[in-house]
This record gives structure tokens, C-alpha cells and sequence, in this order.
């Protein structure tokens, strides 16, 4: 039995933030019920075809759920929705700021009727506030969190390479919705979750922020090098291909110099002898690197790194990542059905072994609307006047 099962959900979502959190509740178990726009659906669907036609954003965050195609603004679609949350027990939505509100989906309407019910609001920057109606996406956030701030090289800010602004408000409706349930299964009463783009992001700049409290100087850019830890990051080899280093103190200092440089003197080297010198004088230490790994395959360098108990890691393409010897020996891959085949997906990380997480298909725009408005009591003569007016 998984921990979800018998639990439905009901989303009204777009983009990732939303679709990302509802996805793991199915990995859970939940029944999830996507509304999506007749005709376009979530406008993920149209952001690339790179998935054997289908959109790569879209593919990632919507296995297992059921879409059900309806134009909330028809008249007929407050009936519908009405039926559909009347048993559910969490709504989702990530619609613009207030639209919820204005389709009368808003927790302070709902709880009255429905007073078990959890309601998950995620936005840009939270329900209230001078910044509640700006629109938000996920560059937008990177920057308004100070993200852009610390990241890229010295003149050249650079962006997460993925959506990690929505990755962590999806992560923390997830887990808040989790805590919910458990609330509720306590209380007996649902809830509002507020969850925003900007307060998800800002808590995972904790460090930073925190190094540069009281105006003090924030961490330099420093490309794909740690900010304040020296050396640590990136260094060629001989062969051209890229070894991440990660040195944390002065015992892996030493090592370092002695087993993978093979340079003992360099480690009492005034230049060098704390991480803060070593920090300062980076351009110098980086040559005197670069030089002795000229001499190696990146393949020698890593084994004299691991014989040396030194942290390492290779600097993976994303055809790398596919076939990653790791994640292969852990056989953490899957196949889940598309309308276009099948496709592989990463077994949710962190599963207990006393359950399958749910891995269903991925589904196509409206694929169960009739089901779903069937389960509800509408005949098909009431699907079809539907379909006919546009409302599905």
C-alpha cells in the first residue's frame, strides 16, 4: 500500500511549481486530477517537442495523473469543479494572483463548505503584499532572490541551468501538503498552504545571506569554484576532459599536496598554508595545478584523488548522466508510458522498500475527461452538449 493511496487531489496548475508538487503525490499514491484549458491544456505542453514530440518540462512533471479538460470560466465549470472537490482532499493551484479567488476556489470560500479540505496557493511572491500581482517565473525569481547575485563569473551573472526557483516552491508545497495531511488526520480540519516562489528560494540563500549579514562583502563569483573554499571546483587535465575537485580543511590540504601533486613542500608553502591564503592567491594555485594534472588523464587524476580519500567528481554531460554507472548498478531507471511510447524516468529518490512508487503514464490533454465527468453522473448526451459548447 502506498502512503497516498486514497487521497485526491485536484490541480489547477501550469509551468512546473505546481506540477512538480502534485507529480510526487502520485509518486505517493494520491489520485491527482489535472484541470487543463480545452485544446491547449497547461502550457508546458507547447514549451519544446524534445520527448518524442512531447514537451520535456511537461513529461518530467505530469506521469501519473489524470487530465480532465474543462474551460473554468463556462458557466458549467463550477458545477463540475464543485463535484469534483466535494470528496477531494487537497486542491492545488497555481493559477494567476487572485484568479482562484475570482472562480470561487479561494480557501476562506471553500472552508465553509468544505472545512476538511487543504488548499495549496503557490505564487511568484505570496497572497498579500506590494509584490502580489507582479507576474513571476523562474529567471525572475533567480534574481529577485539574490540567486543571479552570487552566481556565474565576476561580470557575467549566470542562471541556474534548470528551473530551481519553481523546483524549491514545489518542493515546499510538497512536503507542507505532507504535513497537512498528517495535521489533519490529528484535528480533523484542513488548511491553507501559502507557498511563494521568492520565500522558497530566499531560504535556500541562508548562506549567503548570512555571510554577508551587516553589509558585509557578499561571496565572490566564482564560476563553477566554491566562493569561499580553495581549491574546490574545476580543473583540466591533460586529456582535455574536467575533474571537480573538493578540498574541505587542512588534513585533505596536505594530502593533496603529498599523494595527487605529488608536491609535499607545496603544502607548508607560506603562499598557501591556510584556505584563506589559498582563497586569495587562487590564479597562483590554479597554475601550479593545471601544470601537474598537464601530465594525466582525467582517468589518473580521479584515481589518485580516491586513493587519497580526496573528494572528486567528474564534470558529467547529460549523456553522461543517462547511462551513469551509479544510478544504473542501483537500477534507478523506469520505463513510463507517453502517447508517443515509452520513455525512462529516475525512480523517486528516497522511497521506502515497502512500496512501488506509483510511475503511470503520462497523460494526454483531456485523456479521461470523459471518465471523470462519467464518475460524476453526466450521461453522454451531457458529455457531448459539453464538448459541443466548448466547455471540455
Amino acid at each position: 500500500m502506498r502512503p497516498l493511496e486514497g487521497i485526491k487531489v485536484i490541480t489547477l496548475e501550469h509551468a512546473i511549481a505546481a506540477p512538480f508538487c502534485t507529480r510526487q503525490l502520485a509518486d505517493l499514491g494520491a489520485r491527482v486530477i489535472k484541470i487543463e484549458r480545452p485544446g491547449t491544456g497547461d502550457f508546458a505542453r507547447g514549451y519544446d517537442e524534445r520527448v518524442h514530440g512531447l514537451a520535456s518540462h511537461f513529461v518530467w512533471t505530469n506521469r501519473s495523473k489524470e487530465s480532465l479538460s474543462l474551460d473554468v470560466k463556462q458557466p458549467e465549470a463550477a458545477k463540475i469543479l464543485d463535484a469534483l472537490i466535494a470528496d477531494a482532499d487537497v486542491l492545488v493551484q497555481n493559477l494567476a494572483p487572485g484568479a482562484a479567488d475570482r472562480l470561487g476556489l479561494g480557501y476562506d470560500t471553500l472552508s465553509v463548505k468544505y472545512p476538511k479540505l487543504i488548499v495549496c496557493d503557490i505564487s511568484g511572491y505570496g497572497a498579500d503584499g506590494p509584490y502580489r500581482d507582479k507576474k513571476a517565473y523562474d529567471l525572475l525569481i533567480q534574481s529577485e532572490s539574490g540567486f543571479l547575485s552570487i552566481t556565474g563569473s565576476p561580470g557575467e551573472p549566470a542562471k541556474a541551468g534548470c528551473s530551481i526557483a519553481d523546483i524549491a516552491a514545489g518542493m515546499y508545497a510538497y512536503s507542507n501538503i505532507l504535513s497537512a495531511l498528517l495535521l489533519r488526520g490529528r484535528t480533523g480540519k484542513g488548511c491553507r498552504i501559502d507557498v511563494s516562489m521568492l520565500e522558497s528560494m530566499v531560504e535556500w540563500m541562508g548562506y549567503p545571506m548570512y555571510y554577508a549579514i551587516d553589509g558585509q562583502s557578499p561571496p565572490a563569483l566564482s564560476g563553477a569554484s566554491h566562493a569561499t573554499i580553495y581549491p574546490y571546483g574545476p580543473f583540466q587535465a591533460g586529456d582535455g576532459k574536467t575533474v571537480m575537485l573538493g578540498l574541505q580543511n587542512e588534513r585533505e590540504w596536505k594530502l593533496f599536496c603529498e599523494r595527487v601533486l605529488v608536491q609535499p613542500a607545496l603544502a607548508t608553502d607560506s603562499r598557501f598554508d591556510t584556505n584563506s591564503k589559498r582563497s586569495a592567491a587562487r590564479a597562483e594555485l590554479r597554475a601550479v595545478i593545471l601544470e601537474a594534472f598537464s601530465e594525466f588523464t582525467v582517468a589518473q587524476i580521479l584515481q589518485r584523488l580516491d586513493e587519497a580519500g580526496i573528494a572528486n567528481a567528474q564534470m558529467n554531460t547529460l549523456a553522461d548522466v543517462w547511462a551513469h554507472p551509479q544510478l544504473q548498478a542501483r537500477e534507478r531507471w523506469r520505463k513510463v508510458e507517453t502517447s508517443a511510447g515509452e520513455i525512462a524516468a529516475l525512480l523517486p529518490p528516497g522511497m521506502p522498500a515497502s512500496f512501488d512508487p506509483r510511475m503511470d503514464a503520462v497523460p494526454a490533454l483531456g485523456e479521461h475527461t470523459d471518465a471523470i465527468l462519467a464518475e460524476l453522473g453526466y450521461a453522454p448526451e451531457d458529455i457531448g452538449r459539453l464538448r459541443s459548447s466548448g466547455a471540455i
